[in-house]
């Protein structure tokens, strides 16, 4: 394999890879193809394409359901650890990114060739002060908690992947919210639930237990086709050498901002008023905020929309509803089995014994995560009747 060591040039066909959490690399794949993306390779929480800086900028800018974008500076097997330092002591630094900017080495190792986990991104480490030193006698200052520069290196047995991390902070720090409630659902995930249901986008959306209102914000930001990431100011790319300025702002000038309404409804309550103000805090920043429907009610008192539509939800569990939590999961599967004939309703929970309590057999049940914790996500189509005569 190829050790490139010169900065990339604007024509460059450049390896791109999108990581995301375990269970949406499908709806990562389709959603770059709606982007324009056809060539999406499928991988281990990520998908790779190829494409040009000019497409690093506008996916970091429009892609909701990815976490991170990494490009591939070098690829190279080693048989020893000293391998490593030595391979990339071959790749110019220098070109990357300036003296004056922090960074930091991050990845994951799997591989026997190493004494410890840790030691390969002390080697990187090593090997980019170095590189520093040689050319300008001084080296640039690692910053592990928020570096300017992010390293990505991907070990597996032998087979060792250098990238940069061109979005820096997790593309989950949207920038839009300002309050959060206990255990907010990441923004990523969210996005990621909203494209696995099917919702049409069109058609009305609700949440009766909104929290921060991070479901609403991110099903309002796609029906108004608005970047999730229209808020968010910081990115890595900003920070490397070859940094376009011009094309970035062309980039942003083109997304769309600004709307005069929402294609459809968007509508959220929940039982805590503390919950709706965070809501509503975080919507009003937004263009989008001022449509959005929110209310405090009890699960029991919030009425079917005379429209068809999709519910989402993420309903507490664990230790913030104790022992209630059975009796909270049975009022749901209640209220949807005798409120909301006639739409799908999802919800995503890591309790097993709340979603037992909600009484009714779902029809799709996916294993996700919100961040590292383990989730089920069941959609209950609500018939009026049973399901044997509307489907005859």
């Amino acid at each position: 394999m190829n050790n490139p060591v010169n900065k990339f040039k604007d024509n460059d066909v450049l390896t791109i890879t999108l990581k995301t959490f375990y269970g949406f690399e499908q709806v990562l794949l389709e959603e770059l193809k709606e982007l324009g993306y056809s060539d999406g390779i499928l991988l281990n929480r990520a998908v790779q394409i190829r494409g040009k800086w000019e497409d690093i900028y506008f996916l970091n800018l429009h892609v909701r359901c990815a976490l991170s974008i990494l490009v591939q500076i070098a690829q190279f097997n080693v048989k020893k650890e000293d391998d490593l330092y030595s391979k990339c002591l071959a790749i110019d630094w220098c070109a990357y990114f300036s003296l004056d900017k922090t960074f930091s080495v991050k990845g994951a190792v799997f591989s026997t060739i190493f004494r410890h986990s840790q030691y390969p991104f002390l080697l990187v480490k090593d090997a980019i002060v170095d590189t520093f030193r040689k050319k300008t006698a001084e080296r640039p200052n690692v910053n592990t908690k928020n570096p300017q520069i992010v390293i990505d290196i991907y070990i597996n047995e032998n087979a060792v992947t250098i990238s940069l991390n061109t979005s820096g902070l997790p593309l989950f720090q949207r920038g839009y919210r300002q309050a959060v409630g206990e255990a907010p659902l990441n923004e990523v995930v969210a996005a990621s639930l909203i494209r696995l249901s099917g919702w049409d986008r069109k058609s009305t959306f609700l949440d009766p237990f909104c929290g921060s209102g991070t479901l609403l914000i991110e099903a309002a930001l796609l029906a108004c086709d608005i970047p999730s990431n229209i808020e968010r100011q910081h990115y890595a790319f900003k920070n490397f050498a070859n940094y376009d300025e011009i094309l970035w702002l062309e980039i942003y000038g083109r997304a769309k901002k600004k709307v005069d309404k929402l294609p459809c409804r968007i509508i959220g309550s929940d039982n805590s008023d503390e919950m709706i103000i965070k809501t509503r805090r975080n919507l009003r920043g937004l263009a989008i905020g001022r449509f959005v429907e929110t209310s405090v009610q009890e699960i029991n008192q919030v009425e079917r929309p005379e429209d068809i539509g999709v519910m989402i939800s993420n309903p507490p569990y664990g230790q913030r509803m104790g022992e209630d939590i059975e009796e909270l999961y049975e009022k749901i599967g209640s209220w949807m089995k005798h409120e909301m004939m006639g739409w799908k309703c999802w919800l995503i929970s890591s309790s097993e014994e709340g979603l037992k309590s909600v009484g009714l057999k779902p029809d799709r049940k996916i294993k996700v995560y919100n961040g590292e914790l383990e989730c089920s996500y069941r959609m209950y189509a609500i018939y009026d009747g049973s399901k044997r005569n509307n489907k005859e």
